[in-house]
């Protein structure tokens, strides 16, 4: 499966509240994000810290959010690859963005999966799946900042 692979994503702009952009403050900062064959759109906007609304998803959780996802998905790949039996995985990720006047950047983000395994003997392989599936996330590949795991690993009763 070498080559390109497209991702086509649309956005529409909801917060015009009747005079657009004439000022900073008069305007909402709310979007639906959408892609074809989708079952489900996705309610944006900024950060709150932005005058966003923060009960929506904000591209910086989204960022986040893809990493842990990425990862996840490669790593139960890898626990495939290994003989590892996953019966459970959770992960509550982290990232650390750093604003620089107007602009910013993320300078990390945490991942901390909670990987529960089926056997004890699988402990060891179960952790070292990890820096496999980290090599393998297209989304940990493609940013420029550290994604650091600290991964814990359970045995189902």
């Amino acid at each position: 499966m070498n080559g390109a692979h497209e991702y086509t994503v649309g956005i529409e702009w909801s917060g015009n509240r009747g005079s657009g952009t004439s000022g900073y403050r008069d305007y909402g900062r709310q979007l639906v994000v959408r892609a074809a064959g989708k079952s489900h759109e996705i309610d944006g906007s900024a950060d709150k810290t932005f005058h966003g609304d923060a009960e929506r998803w904000n591209p910086e959780d989204l960022l986040v959010a893809a990493l842990a996802q990425c990862h996840m998905l490669s790593y139960l790949h890898m626990a495939v690859r290994a003989g590892v039996v996953v019966t459970a995985y959770t992960d509550e990720a982290v990232g650390t963005m750093t604003q620089e006047g107007m602009g910013g950047r993320f300078t990390e983000v945490v991942l901390r999966p909670v990987v529960t395994v089926a056997d004890a003997t699988m402990v060891d392989s179960a952790r070292a799946a990890h820096a496999d599936a980290y090599a393998n996330c297209f989304i940990a590949s493609s940013v420029n900042f550290p994604v650091r795991h600290e991964p814990t690993i359970r045995v189902a009763e």
